[in-house]
């Protein structure tokens, strides 16, 4: 395999990194699902007050893959976490060590920040990936179901809810 380059992405990085999340959309049949622009992107990952950090993955100078992650916390650690959002490695990568060279560097970024933990999700379905991640020695969380509210669904509980919330506890 040819030398990996792993680097910090760039605001210039911003319509690599949105190709690659729908690329990673098509992949998991959810392609209608991205809404993101460029902008978005740019605003999200490099703006003022970003919260997520991208990293690309380069072989022979050529952008083969990326990941999105940030940091969270666990209470029963007392320490902050580093979750994966997404990793994407370009079909003709795969298979090469590059997702294992970009999870090893996240890997390190998490030991160097003194987490707590390293997690992410993988579609039940993606039977690759849930057999990559066992070779590595990541386990599943089996116990846990995830589960999010998003879009219209959000909207309608934040707004029903705070109907329901005494004046004396709203803050916003």
């Amino acid at each position: 395999m040819s030398d990996m380059l792993i680097r910090e992405a760039v605001a210039e990085d911003a319509a690599l990194i949105l190709g690659f999340v729908q690329d990673l959309a098509r992949y998991e049949r959810a392609e209608d699902e991205v809404v993101a622009t460029v902008a978005d992107i740019q605003a999200s990952i490099f703006g003022g007050g970003a919260t997520a950090k991208a990293i690309i993955g380069e072989l022979d100078g050529e952008p083969v893959g990326f990941a999105v992650y940030f940091y969270n916390y666990s209470t029963w650690l007392g320490k902050k976490g580093l979750y994966l959002e997404d990793l994407y490695i370009a079909p003709a990568y795969r298979g090469k060590g590059s997702g294992k060279a970009m999870l090893q560097y996240l890997a390190k970024q998490a030991v160097s920040e003194n987490c707590g933990r390293f997690e992410w999700s993988v579609l039940g379905w993606n039977e690759p990936a849930i057999q990559f991640y066992q070779s590595i020695g990541a386990t599943p969380k089996s116990e846990w179901v995830g589960y999010q509210l998003a879009g219209p669904a959000l909207s309608a509980f934040a707004g029903d809810h705070q109907e329901g919330i005494p004046d004396t506890f709203r803050r916003w």
